[in-house]
């Protein structure tokens, strides 16, 4: 599949530093987080400490806490809009604990909402996002390669190469592959 994934240490820092700015920001303690989020405050002490690498559930549950999508939590938006990023520029992040790893494809603008990400989940994968980061964020995914299946609010959808779903997020979500064949996917989302 096309994403070839690797540890950045820098992308690792700088998703410690926006998650130490957040909390700041929101005048929350560790605690208080904790309780918004479902995260263990001592994770989210390792996780702020970039002593440990976030899960993409992990992350998921941060967004909620926060309502920002994954790309606006990791700090990749910047004041400056800058309307082309190059392939080699594009941001990876990797979840090596489920095989995923997720590049942002939109150059990075604060002012405009929508995102484009690739993303590849390895086979017998699953992932789960208890919410949305902000309630009726839509997606829309197109299955590149691979078997997919997404459930939506409890809603179970069987993709293969070309499908292309398009749903809002109001409650969990599930991304799961067979045994048998991985995902390459696109996602936008407005």
């Amino acid at each position: 599949m096309g994403i070839e994934p690797g540890h950045d240490e820098a992308l690792s820092r700088q998703i410690a530093e926006r998650l130490k700015a957040l909390r700041a920001t929101r005048g929350w303690s560790l605690d208080e987080l904790a309780v918004q989020s479902g995260v263990s405050r001592a994770t989210l002490s390792r996780l702020e400490n970039a002593e440990v690498s976030p899960t993409a559930q992990v992350l998921g549950r941060l967004c909620s806490a926060y309502g920002l999508t994954m790309t606006r939590l990791m700090g990749m938006v910047e004041d400056d809009f800058t309307p082309l990023i190059r392939t080699r520029s594009q941001p990876a992040w990797e979840d090596p604990s489920v095989g995923f790893v997720r590049r942002a494809l939109s150059p990075p603008a604060a002012a405009l909402a929508g995102e484009v990400l690739e993303c590849e989940l390895r086979p017998d994968a699953r992932i789960e996002y208890p919410l949305p980061p902000r309630p009726a964020l839509e997606h829309h995914l197109l299955l590149l390669e691979g078997a997919l299946s997404l459930t939506v609010d409890g809603a179970r959808h069987e993709l293969v190469p070309g499908d292309c779903l398009r749903y809002r997020l109001y409650g969990a979500s599930r991304f799961e592959t067979p045994p048998e064949a991985g995902a390459r996917y696109l996602l936008f989302i407005v």
